[in-house]
């Protein structure tokens, strides 16, 4: 294989995975987004549990399905990486590494996506 394909596999996969993981953390918030029920959530950054719930779905789940598929890559990399960011360094400041830990990856994984683009395999090259 030449660089160029396995550099281009390599951010595909860059993307892909960590989107599709953090999928995981954001689904069970949109379901409590829309369950009707009181929001209680975590306030970070002071605006409210609703709002704060919808920017971490924003965060979690709008912007990982457009990462997946490579659809404006670097813009939808900003908002999730600020919500881990947030999460890690904001909500997490007082607790120690470990708890802290998987929100400073995925903030690292979010910010190298938005430094590196998208890759070929992706919407945005097409």
């Amino acid at each position: 294989m030449k660089d160029t394909v396995k550099t281009n596999i390599g951010l595909a996969l860059l993307r892909i995975v960590p989107s599709a993981m953090m999928l995981v953390h954001g689904i069970p918030k949109l379901q409590n987004f829309f369950s009707g029920e009181e929001i209680k959530f975590p306030d970070p950054i002071g605006i409210g549990a609703s709002p704060s719930l919808f920017l971490a779905v924003i965060g979690e789940v709008l912007c990982p399905i457009f990462l997946i598929v490579g659809y404006k890559t670097r813009w939808f990399s900003v908002p999730a990486a600020i919500t881990m960011f947030v999460a890690a360094f904001v909500l997490h400041s007082a607790d120690p590494f470990s708890v802290k830990e998987m929100a400073i990856l995925y903030f690292l994984f979010f910010l190298v996506i938005f430094l590196l683009g998208p890759g070929k395999y992706s919407i945005d090259r097409k």
